[in-house]
């Protein structure tokens, strides 16, 4: 019997003896959600593309290069439309303004619903391409920016929920409107009326993503790809200042809004609240950034090679731009924004432009409350309207 039980007592013993090494983080290459040895995979990110680091001393001929591998990271993109055939589905007289919704072509694989808020009087007016957050929150898009009208009353309930935990109760799309500006807010894909046919969740966008990629293509190229073609649509309405076209957006949407000023001069200044920062602060085990999921929204393959977020920012220099981040931010680290705020500051000085860049910290979280809206608001008023 004793002989019998000796085998199993060494396979017990070898078992402890596998798990007490696998305990070691030693023996592990993964930790959290990042490999190990990610401060060495920091340490290859030299940016090489970006300005005054690039071979090329020509800032409109580094533009030109910088914004052609921003492109070429982006690939393979969906298609311009033929023609945007609009139409309008719906009305609402607001207080100065006119709320519509309308459906247009995209792409020529996408006709979307939005909401398009026009001024009353004489035209052509400046517009804002509005461009809303992630939030993990999915089942609103445009509506978390403009007062949705005509809706279910839960879409209702969700709106108004969704202004004021981030919006401060306002909807800044009707803000802009009642001081003048068209207003373009479109859904982006997987949000709102552009969602999952199954439902949205969080999950779900990873597995979106890694079907993008798949294909030769990216879900976050594509969402900036949709926002360039809005940024066209909108400036080719007959009442819109094609010259005074500008974007706006918070959290995921101000990326989206300094990634849509770097990739098209049809927006000529930009406002983006509450997202800037550096791949070194954003890439560390305990950032929200190396989650995963949330992170494809705002992912373009290999572009990190080149170019880091303020470097790709910084394309859009020397158009007057905007940024606003709170010091209690939890997703983007302080110390990371001033370092970006530091490039891109030195970007804009080097073209005698230092007046058209503001960098602002707030004593706040990651919130756009009424008086950053406001000096936003200041923002598009000097640079946009004559």
């Amino acid at each position: 019997m004793k002989h019998k039980l000796l085998p199993l007592l060494f396979a017990s013993l070898l078992s402890l003896s596998i798990a007490s090494a696998q305990t070691d983080s030693a023996a592990y290459e993964v930790t959290g959600n990042m490999p190990v040895f990610y401060q060495q995979m920091k340490q290859q990110l030299t940016y090489p593309l970006a300005w005054g680091k690039a071979e090329e001393k020509d800032f409109a001929k580094w533009k030109a290069q910088a914004r052609h591998v921003l492109a070429e990271c982006m690939q393979n993109l969906q298609p311009a439309p033929k023609a945007y055939a609009m139409e309008v589905t719906d009305r609402e007289q607001r207080d100065g303004y006119e709320a519509r919704k309308i459906r247009f072509n995209l792409s020529e694989w996408s006709r979307v619903p939005a909401y398009l808020l026009v001024p009353e009087g004489e035209g052509p007016f400046p517009a804002i391409v509005l461009l809303h957050d992630h939030g993990a929150h999915f089942s609103i898009g445009k509506e978390k920016m403009v007062r949705p009208f005509h809706v279910a009353p839960e879409v209702m309930e969700d709106a108004d929920q969704w202004a004021s935990q981030c919006y401060d109760g306002q909807y800044v799309g009707d803000y802009l409107a009642r001081h003048g500006y068209v207003v373009l807010a479109v859904d982006a894909l997987f949000w709102g009326e552009r969602g999952r046919k199954e439902g949205t969740s969080y999950d779900a966008q990873q597995a979106l993503a890694s079907n993008f990629l798949q294909m030769g293509a990216s879900w976050g190229a594509f969402i900036n790809v949709d926002d360039m073609r809005s940024a066209e649509f909108l400036a080719s309405l007959p009442f819109v200042d094609k010259e005074r076209v500008g974007s706006l957006g918070f959290s995921m949407g101000a990326y989206r809004s300094w990634m849509l000023a770097a990739l098209t001069d049809v927006v000529r200044a930009s406002a983006s609240i509450c997202w800037m920062n550096t791949t070194e602060h954003l890439m560390t085990l305990t950032n929200n950034q190396n989650k995963g999921g949330s992170a494809y929204a705002m992912l373009i393959p290999a572009l990190r090679r080149y170019l880091d977020y303020p470097h790709v920012a910084s394309i859009a220099c020397p158009k007057p731009t905007l940024f606003f981040n709170g010091t209690h931010d939890k997703l983007f680290p302080i110390e990371g924004v001033k370092d970006a705020y530091q490039e891109m500051e030195a970007v804009w000085k080097s073209q005698g432009a230092s007046d058209h860049l503001v960098t602002k910290l707030w004593d706040e979280k990651h919130f756009f409350n009424k008086e950053m809206q406001k000096e936003t608001l200041e923002f598009f008023d000097r640079w946009l309207k004559p």
